[in-house]
């Protein structure tokens, strides 16, 4: 990490609701967590007066299988975030140039400028898109699928394209996949490319955001230098038993997916007379409010006990609000607070 950058990179917003008396859709969390996820956080918590096991071979077990890999190329990371850093950290050095998606996760900029390294931006469904000659300036590319806040997915035989020419470029290519496991598209970790690093985050999908529980994949010499490079023990045993068991409940992954893509849509249709609402593959709509004012909206939603989030704050949008997709009953209180009727059709 560059010591001057350290001093001059500041902070990125977030969604995300403190306040328990208010309805929290700014923030992309399932609503749910499976079975059993107090048990098994009771249990670590005796564990946890011993060190974990720094090897952690149930995670990686789990996780391997989640995203059809091989154990060994799973790094375990505390949280989604973790991992993109340590591939970050491990790929540039001051005055790299790197890729960046816009409007997209506002954390990869902040993380290459961290480095010493200069973000270059380009529109987040442009970048898959880029040929080799465009990339060979680029140490780092980083794409988001689906990509947050727009909620679109890329397509598998065009990320594959892509992979390839990243490297024929040079480039290291950084997939975000934090909302890949929301659909049933396969995980670009199963390409085995050695130029590609993906960084997955369990805390969404299994609706523990606070307990920080992720991990990167990656081939060959890139693998190993995230391997050496991550903390020792660094993810907690709570952290590594819980997810453990929550990537192994594939009922409940099933059952989300289920109820995501029958709720997205429902609420789409519900809002699209009002808003314009962007195509979503993910937990989340963003919406084009608009010439009303996105504070204001903000603002009245919160009256009715709902936070949406302020999606001005993703470079390239300047009248756009992102809403969570959570269960029947919360999604009626938020169509109500946005004063759109909930009505009865859908499932």
């Amino acid at each position: 990490m560059d010591p001057d950058a350290v001093r001059t990179v500041g902070r990125v917003p977030h969604g995300g609701e403190t306040d328990p008396d208010v309805l929290g859709f700014s923030a992309n969390t399932n609503p749910e967590t499976p079975e059993g996820v107090e048990t098994v956080y009771e249990d670590a918590l005796e564990e946890s007066r011993r060190y974990p096991d720094d090897e952690y071979p149930a995670f990686r077990a789990a996780a391997a299988a989640f995203v059809d890999c091989d154990p060994g190329r799973v790094v375990p990371t505390p949280g989604g975030l973790a991992a993109i850093r340590l591939a970050v950290e491990t790929t540039l050095e001051p005055g790299d140039e790197a890729l960046v998606p816009y409007p997209s996760f506002g954390e990869y900029a902040r993380e290459i400028r961290l480095q010493g390294a200069s973000p270059r931006f380009v529109r987040y469904d442009d970048l898959p898109e880029l040929r080799s000659a465009a990339l060979e300036t680029a140490a780092l590319a980083v794409v988001c699928t689906p990509n947050n806040p727009t909620g679109d997915a890329i397509p598998s035989e065009t990320l594959e394209r892509f992979a390839a020419r990243c490297a024929d470029a040079g480039t290291t290519l950084l997939v975000d996949e934090a909302f890949l496991g929301f659909t049933d598209l396969p995980s670009v970790a199963g390409l085995d490319r050695e130029n590609v690093v993906v960084a997955r985050s369990l805390t969404k999908l299994f609706g523990l955001p606070g307990l920080r529980a992720g991990f990167a994949v990656a081939s060959g010499d890139r693998r190993d230098a995230l391997e050496a490079a991550r903390r020792t023990w660094s993810v907690g045993t709570p952290a590594a038993r819980v997810g453990t068991h929550c990537l192994e409940d594939a009922a409940f992954v099933a059952a989300t997916r289920d109820r995501v893509e029958r709720e997205r849509e429902r609420v789409r249709t519900r809002l699209e007379p009002r808003f314009d609402v962007y195509p979503s593959d993910a937990p989340y709509l963003l919406c084009d409010i608009g010439d009303r004012d996105v504070a204001d909206v903000i603002e009245s939603a919160r009256e009715d006990g709902v936070a949406i989030r302020d999606a001005t704050t993703f470079r390239g949008l300047d009248s756009h609000v992102r809403i969570a997709i959570k269960d029947r009953r919360r999604n009626d209180r938020l169509l109500a607070a946005l004063g759109v009727e909930c009505g009865n059709s859908g499932r």
